[in-house]
């Protein structure tokens, strides 16, 4: 039984057990729901780098920090085809597209990524995106055209949420999950650890996303990058019992959900990654760059699979593969919405400090 009630306190109870049997139960609730020698493998893709008008504290993608990211306009639909071959050889089942934008646009950038997400399903590969908000006839667009899952990160807790960003509120996160759980596409929702945020939000984040229902069918758990030049750059990365603990205690309170390892994994040893995928990580991304950020070799990934007896999960095995619909068939046409979605407009002061240490590099 899935349970849509859990508590903070409840989930702090589990999150702070004694580490063993915290471990133990994770691994039975895994083995009860899934293949624990099966992991999916995604392929994280940016089809459009640098230059967001967000103030998120993590991202080097931000354009008012100084991060020295070298930004790329909207990839061709050739070009991502042809990462995408590369993935799917390389033992990927998905790839997910992400763009830095605040949210979707109706317009031609808009359809290059519909004729993208044709493309990879064609591919037999499951297809993901991750493109800010989306209104409610975007996701279906999204759906008619073969997409898989849509990603969009709660982040933290809704507390902790307003220390890490200002120009975007938690509600339109929830409201963009929203919208793409009223088309067929699967939802992807995690967040990250390492921000500065207390348990008691580590926590509260775990509450939004299991009290969904139904629950994302995919949870990324990130452990924070720092990256020079923006506001969290000298955070101290998280240990891997923090990651051990996260990944467990997700794990049992989303019993059905792909829990993903996601960014930090390069300061992981192979050792600590076995005891997550023990813990109920069933997926991972694959590639030497997530987004920006490092990750480790695939290659490196197929010898650990190896030695731990781990075989990368077939596309649509969770669920079924998506028909694409052509442009000239849809059924859902762009209606050139301007959604109001929210700017908060309150002051974090790191992340000023960042914007202005970043005008005195220019």
């Amino acid at each position: 039984m899935i349970r849509n009630d859990w508590t903070k306190e409840e989930i702090l109870d589990i999150y702070n057990k004694p580490l063993m049997e915290l471990l133990y139960e994770a691994a039975t609730v895994h083995r009860k729901h899934h293949d624990p020698n099966k992991v999916q493998v995604s392929t994280l893709l940016s089809i459009k780098t640098g230059g967001c008008p967000e103030d998120c504290g993590y991202c080097p993608q931000a354009a008012r920090y100084h991060t020295d990211i070298e930004g790329n306009d909207l990839m061709s639909v050739s070009q991502v085809k042809a990462q995408a071959l590369r993935a799917k050889s390389s033992g990927s089942s998905r790839v997910c597209m992400g763009a830095a934008w605040r949210n979707v646009k109706d317009g031609e950038e808009f359809d290059n990524v519909l004729e993208m997400v044709r493309t990879i399903n064609k591919l037999d590969m499951e297809v993901c995106c991750t493109l800010g908000m989306v209104t409610e006839n975007q996701a279906q667009r999204l759906a008619e055209a073969g997409l898989y899952a849509y990603n969009h990160n709660l982040d933290s807790s809704e507390e902790y949420y307003k220390e890490v960003i200002s120009t975007r509120g938690y509600q339109d996160r929830l409201d963009t999950i929203g919208n793409v759980r009223k088309s067929n596409v699967t939802v992807c929702s995690g967040g990250i650890i390492g921000m500065g945020e207390s348990l008691e939000d580590r926590a509260g984040m775990l509450v939004a996303l299991a009290t969904l229902s139904p629950q994302p069918e995919s949870t990324p758990i990130n452990a924070l990058v720092p990256v020079e030049g923006t506001p969290l750059e000298e955070q101290q990365k998280v240990s891997i019992w923090e990651m051990l603990r996260m990944v467990a205690t997700t794990r049992i309170v989303m019993p059905e959900t792909q829990v993903r390892l996601s960014a930090g994994r390069t300061d992981m040893s192979r050792e600590g990654q076995a005891m997550c995928f023990f813990a109920g990580a069933n997926s991972i991304f694959a590639g030497d760059k997530l987004l920006t950020t490092p990750n480790p070799d695939v290659n490196e990934d197929m010898e650990m699979f190896k030695l731990l007896g781990l075989e990368p999960q077939k596309p649509f095995e969770k669920k079924s593969q998506p028909q694409s619909v052509s442009a000239e068939e849809s059924q859902h046409k762009p209606l050139g919405e301007k959604p109001k979605w929210s700017r908060p407009g309150h002051t974090i002061e790191r992340n000023v400090e960042a914007k202005q240490k970043a005008k005195t590099k220019v």
